[in-house]
């Protein structure tokens, strides 16, 4: 399975028989280029401009913006019912994370994330090798709380997404933490930017959690 960052909480997973994309965004909205992506299967964990930009993919995609069970091209998806705020969606609504199965190898994709997770979801969760997980707070968990969901996924690996960076529009996103905040929080300051990853499943640890960077 190859993944490679689009950018925001944007990217382009590839397994054996798919193309995906994760909540693609709006170049207006945050101003970033997003380039036309073909894809098999679009996920769009909430429908705010900056995570659901469908008239930037290719093709018939399978688009899913509800919890629930998927399939298509040999991948599982689960949609799971959360909240893009700690106040039980009063301020900013739903958020559904998605997790996609495919040759023994999950990925969970948070979205935007406003809190930490119960015992239930938890649960229902299961076991995630791969955690894309937002760190930026003031839209979403912050940086301290993303470390305390990873801590509850227990994932193989962290791919941190949704923080602030010079290229998004500063009057709408400047007040998100930057990712070296997240990275100090996990104590992985050294990590350095990779442009995609390649993950195998026998190259996982189940026993350590290893955080990936990748560069837009």
């Amino acid at each position: 399975m190859d993944i490679k960052y689009l950018g925001h909480s944007s990217f382009f997973i590839k397994t054996k028989n798919a193309k995906i994309v994760t909540d693609p965004f709006s170049p207006e909205s945050t101003g970033m280029k997003f380039s036309k992506t073909e894809a098999d299967i679009v996920t769009v964990s909430h429908s705010h401009a900056d995570h659901s930009y469908t008239e930037g993919i290719k093709g018939e995609p399978l688009v899913l913006t509800w919890p629930g069970e998927y399939e298509k091209n040999e991948v599982r998806i689960t949609g799971f019912s959360t909240y893009h705020d700690a106040k039980d969606g009063e301020e900013r609504g739903e958020n559904v994370m998605f997790k996609f199965e495919e040759n023994d190898i999950s990925v969970l994709h948070c979205g935007d994330l406003g809190h930490l997770l119960n015992d239930e979801i938890t649960e229902n969760i299961g076991a995630v090798d791969v955690l894309m997980i937002p760190v930026g707070g003031f839209f979403t968990i912050n940086a301290q709380d993303a470390v305390k969901v990873v801590n509850q996924i227990e994932p193989s690996m962290v791919i941190p997404m949704h923080y602030n960076h010079p290229g998004l529009n500063q009057q709408t996103f400047g007040n998100m933490q930057d990712l070296d905040t997240f990275l100090k929080e996990m104590g992985a300051e050294e990590v350095q930017p990779v442009e995609k990853i390649t993950v195998k499943k026998d190259q996982l640890n189940p026993e350590s959690t290893q955080i990936v960077v990748l560069s837009i």
